[in-house]
């Protein structure tokens, strides 16, 4: 997630209301993505817009819907879970915002960011301590991340994918290349426990945009008979039509890992990126030490 700038912070604003509602609706809780698709479903959101990608080439509005899950967390509306299940605050659920109120929240959390990154500087400049503090999320190391995978040739594309599976309990992983196979880029087994498995077929694209539909239906028609499930990990997006494809009643279901979750893959399992432990100020602790009760 970029930090936004003034314009955008405008539009991701306007998701604070439909969030809430959207976890209201889903019992109080969700994944990420669950709460995503259901403000989309609940606003209408065309698959055009759902699909409009930034310069970063991250989708837009899970961005914007992610940046008003901080927000909301920050104002404790929203519980901060770092597991990736979005959840309403007691405050959350009685919380009503109107428009009027979702802009003076923003605005009231811009004072406290600023005021925080202040802070901050002050600390650096005096050099009593060296760390980094900002009042939005920092995830800069994403995108040098995603950029790095998308300059790999697709055989290193391919044996990244087999090792990231491999580190995730696959056995018998093989990849098949650029065999001509149909689209087809490599399968293995996923072990249960003793008494079942499943050959799992799977496709990696390299790509800087959104996968269609048309890819997922032809990835489909090629395992056909031949697999249990299939995967497509790639380094782009996936259109609307393609996830409703993926998870169409009646067919195969395939997987869909997006770039995004590829990089949330690899925090997970700690490869290709070193997790590195820090402190930094909480401000907001103190606040309440500021004045007198």
């Amino acid at each position: 997630m970029r930090k936004p700038g003034k314009a955008e912070g405008a539009q991701f604003v306007r998701y604070f209301v439909p969030l809430l509602d959207a976890l209201r609706t889903l019992g109080g809780s969700a994944s990420g993505k669950e709460a995503v698709d259901q403000v989309a479903r609940e606003l209408n959101i065309s698959d055009d817009a759902q699909n409009e990608i930034m310069s970063s080439g991250s989708p837009r509005f899970p961005n914007q819907v992610a940046w008003a899950r901080f927000y909301l967390s920050r104002d404790g509306l929203l519980d901060s879970s770092k597991r990736g299940v979005w959840s309403l605050t007691p405050k959350g659920w009685e919380t009503k915002l109107s428009l009027d109120e979702s802009r003076q929240l923003f605005s009231k959390l811009a004072k406290v960011f600023a005021a925080e990154r202040k802070r901050k500087q002050e600390i650096e400049d005096s050099d009593e301590i060296v760390a980094e503090s900002s009042g939005v999320p920092s995830n800069d190391y994403r995108d040098v991340i995603l950029d790095l995978i998308r300059t790999l040739p697709p055989e290193g594309f391919e044996r990244l994918c087999q090792r990231i599976l491999r580190e995730s309990d696959f056995i018998q992983v093989i990849v098949t290349g650029r065999s001509g196979d149909e689209g087809i880029d490599g399968y293995g087994t996923l072990q249960i426990n003793p008494f079942v498995s499943f050959k799992v077929l799977f496709q990696c694209k390299r790509y800087s945009k959104s996968v269609s539909s048309g890819h997922v239906r032809d990835f489909r028609g090629a395992m056909q008979g031949r697999a249990d499930k299939g995967i497509i990990i790639t380094t782009g997006t996936f259109t609307a039509d393609a996830q409703r494809e993926a998870s169409r009643d009646g067919a195969p279901p395939i997987e869909l890992v997006d770039g995004m979750a590829l990089i949330g893959m690899l925090e997970k399992l700690e490869i290709g990126l070193k997790p590195i432990q820090t402190y930094t100020p909480d401000f907001a602790f103190f606040d309440e030490f500021q004045t007198k009760k």
